[in-house]
């Protein structure tokens, strides 16, 4: 897929239409903020974000931002905004966003404020649930039934013939769900092409399958993989790759995918060669350094495993943030049960990333990369207005991405820490 680029440009002080002398009810206005307009602009101190109808009025030094009567108040003082973020790497497969269609709506509204709007999510990219799922609640949240976050999906993942996952058999045997295995690059094409007119927002290939045992990795032939990625390219839509391992990873690249969704430590420390590809060949990477420490400390792995894995996924994400890729944040919840993201924020920072590239992994890159960077990513006029209030300031501390006082979606607030219970241990 070609790449998506945007010009970059930073954020102007304000810019003032005429305005009517009322304003929309879903108007409001953080005030007093310290805001990050984007991650490759200065921050403004004293400063007003105006969200009328949705989207970004003006940006600026409160004295220079002119209100209208009826605007809604947000005391933004001792806080920092930013636009709203993106978790590249969701599953939506657990209770109870199984048939959601049949869910009651205060179960869903719960479940997306704890799970991903209390941490800053204003998009979410669910990369492999059920077939349907995800499309049915996107279609409640879209209507208003459900409040959530903007919603993507791959739908049904594509896994190896003989290769369904060891961690999923379980679930697709309760649910009684087709197989999502592919024998050929023929049964890959039809049914990419189906998921995608059906509303998938991309696919996820697993080239590098985990079926149990030691070593037991079962890899996705290049020529299928190419052909559900054709599939998705010819339709403008990204494709993701789950790869495991080296012959994963080599399967990934092969068929030509746009985001690589794991670190793949059991493939060791990528080389500057490897890198070097990866950068020319434009692909994205979720690093998902979380995951990794998660499982390994839930099945009892000693801490010097833990720390020996961990530190490869830390090197792989390290080289390519040097060598200038594209880093997508993502943390595989739903999979996992760790929704906090404070982990993988002191993670990423260990490996070398500083609060300027979190926050792209978090704002720019995904816009661009998901073809949104025209609406989403930064705080300009225009844009939608969706955002993030913190407590504190990530400039000094990148753990603050996680102190999350206030999330606004299209000028809607989609969760108030003052109206939520405790912030859950992590």
């Amino acid at each position: 897929m070609p790449a998506r680029t945007l010009s970059l440009r930073t954020t102007a002080l304000v810019v003032l239409a005429l305005v009517p002398a009322c304003a929309a009810a879903q108007d409001l206005a953080v005030v007093g903020a310290r805001v990050y307009p984007s991650p490759d602009a200065a921050p403004l101190d004293d400063a007003t974000v105006w969200i009328r109808d949705g989207r970004i009025a003006a940006v600026g030094p409160r004295a220079e931002v002119r209100l209208p009567e009826g605007v809604r108040i947000i005391d933004g003082r001792g806080t920092s905004v930013t636009a709203g973020f993106w978790n590249s790497h969701v599953h939506l497969i657990k209770p109870p966003f199984l048939s959601p269609g049949q869910q009651p709506v205060a179960a869903l509204d719960q479940a997306l404020r704890e799970r991903f709007t209390r941490w800053g999510f204003t998009t979410v990219f669910d990369i492999a649930s059920l077939p349907g799922d995800a499309r049915r609640l996107r279609q409640r949240i879209e209507r208003g039934d459900v409040v959530g976050p903007q919603l993507l999906t791959v739908d049904m993942p594509f896994f190896p013939e003989h290769g369904t996952p060891i961690y999923v058999r379980e679930l697709w045997a309760q649910t009684g769900s087709p197989s999502a295995e592919v024998a050929t690059p023929e049964q890959a094409a039809t049914r990419a092409t189906a998921q995608l007119r059906d509303g998938a927002d991309g696919v996820k290939l697993f080239t590098g399958a985990i079926t149990g045992g030691p070593g037991a990795v079962v890899p996705m032939s290049p020529d299928i993989a190419r052909a559900a990625v054709e599939a998705a390219h010819a339709q403008g839509k990204p494709a993701f790759a789950h790869p495991t391992d080296v012959a994963g990873l080599q399967a990934a690249l092969d068929s030509g995918v746009d985001v690589l969704v794991h670190a793949a430590p059991e493939a060791g420390e990528w080389t500057p060669e490897f890198v070097a590809r990866l950068k020319a060949d434009d692909v994205a990477f979720v690093p998902t350094l979380t995951l990794f420490d998660a499982e390994l400390r839930r099945e009892g792995a000693p801490p010097a495993v833990v720390d020996k894995v961990v530190g490869i996924a830390q090197q792989q994400l390290g080289a390519l943030a040097r060598a200038g890729g594209q880093v997508l944040f993502g943390t595989d919840a739903g999979y996992t049960d760790v929704y906090d993201t404070r982990l993988e924020y002191r993670l990423m920072h260990a490996a070398g990333l500083d609060w300027r590239q979190i926050l792209a992994s978090l704002t720019t890159a995904p816009a661009q990369r998901f073809g949104q960077g025209a609406d989403r990513g930064r705080i300009q006029p225009g844009q939608a207005g969706d955002l993030v209030v913190l407590g504190s300031d990530p400039k000094a501390d990148v753990e603050a991405f996680a102190d999350v006082r206030l999330t606004i979606r299209h000028g809607e607030v989609i969760h108030d820490a003052t109206q939520a219970g405790p912030a859950p241990a992590e």
